[in-house]
């Protein structure tokens, strides 16, 4: 900043004035500065900036699994937002790994991030006791920790999944397998409570033999699809607890020689750009992405801006079932139907 005083013949006090835009500069003398900073190649040092001013104007966000479309979805909205209101973000991806996540979270801290936004890997003390120790606004998304009090944007994961397994049980499934994400975050225990709620509803006991554990992975839904499918009385639909675990379930499904819809019925949570080009085209449960990748960036800004005083605010929003082609009637509805000239 000194060398360019001295070629645009200006006191650094007017060099600050223009770079930070902390005071009025006449046009002349701001064309002046501006040449000098080109002939120069001045770049202003954030870390210093930032280290004076106590802010860096960057939100660190850390996800679960930054392969998952959701959550790849999900960040481009967040950052959409907060480039808007000029902040950066400092992106860190768990992998659904709970020291990972602790580690991540100082590292953000330690670099001065003006805000935090996470998914968490799962109920973890660790997190709570980081949490409590920062003076930082925090947002959690899609997930929330017991005795964790911040700000959070989640969906109504037992009412979507509720609505799901309705829909399959209307066709005249009776066998529903589940493959379910993991019961160490709120997702997995929410979604699988809605399936739950939906046999309780229909009047069918539930089997433990129809719910297999995906921990929200493709290889593990594999498996787990394949521990289903060679039941001596397999199911006749699954429900997958999360897009990439449908991916596993499909390859299941071929691997074993039968066929969706045919054969087996599928449905998922989660949309994504691709599930209307599978062949079938998937049922899934669309998570509203927009909204929440909008509303959990507006937390953190009104947090900043003192806009909020109250306790922590919980914004829970409601998923969409989309109708496609991977569900069909089951056979004894097919031949109710029939009986009764209805077909």
């Amino acid at each position: 900043m000194l060398h360019v005083a001295e070629a645009a013949r200006v006191s650094v006090a007017t060099v600050s004035a223009v770079v930070n835009g902390t005071a009025v500069v006449s046009p002349a003398l701001t064309a002046r500065i501006e040449a000098a900073i080109k002939d120069i190649g001045y770049k202003r040092n954030a870390i210093a900036r930032s280290l004076k001013l106590g802010k860096t104007r960057t939100i660190g966000l850390t996800v679960a699994d930054i392969t998952n479309p959701f959550f790849t979805d999900v960040v481009s909205v967040i950052q959409e937002v907060l480039h808007r209101a000029g902040y950066a973000v400092m992106l860190c991806c768990n992998d659904e790994d709970i020291e990972t996540q602790d580690d991540q979270i100082q590292l953000l801290l330690d670099r001065m991030v003006d805000g935090l936004i996470i998914a968490p890997a799962g109920d973890d003390a660790n997190l709570k006791r980081i949490l409590e120790g920062t003076n930082v606004p925090v947002v959690l998304i899609d997930r929330i920790c017991d005795g964790v009090d911040t700000d959070a944007v989640v969906l109504d994961n037992q009412r979507a999944v509720f609505d799901a397994t309705t829909y399959m049980l209307h066709l005249g499934h009776r066998r529903i397998g589940y493959i379910s994400g993991s019961l160490d975050t709120s997702t997995g225990r929410d979604r699988l409570a809605g399936y739950h709620e939906a046999l309780d509803s229909a009047g069918i006991a539930f089997d433990d033999e129809l719910v297999r554990l995906g921990n929200f992975r493709e290889a593990d839904a594999y498996k787990a699809a394949m521990q289903l499918l060679t039941q001596p009385d397999r199911p006749t639909a699954i429900f997958s607890a999360n897009n990439l675990m449908v991916i596993g379930v499909m390859k299941a499904i071929r691997d074993i020689g039968l066929s969706c819809p045919e054969d087996i019925s599928v449905a998922c949570f989660d949309d994504f750009p691709w599930a209307d080009v599978f062949r079938p085209q998937l049922t899934t449960v669309a998570q509203p992405v927009r909204a929440i990748g909008e509303q959990a960036a507006q937390l953190v800004l009104d947090r900043l801006a003192g806009k909020t005083e109250n306790g922590p605010r919980r914004l829970v929003l409601q998923g969409r079932l989309m109708v496609r082609n991977s569900c069909r009637p089951h056979a004894s509805l097919v031949q109710g139907a029939r009986e009764h000239g209805a077909l």
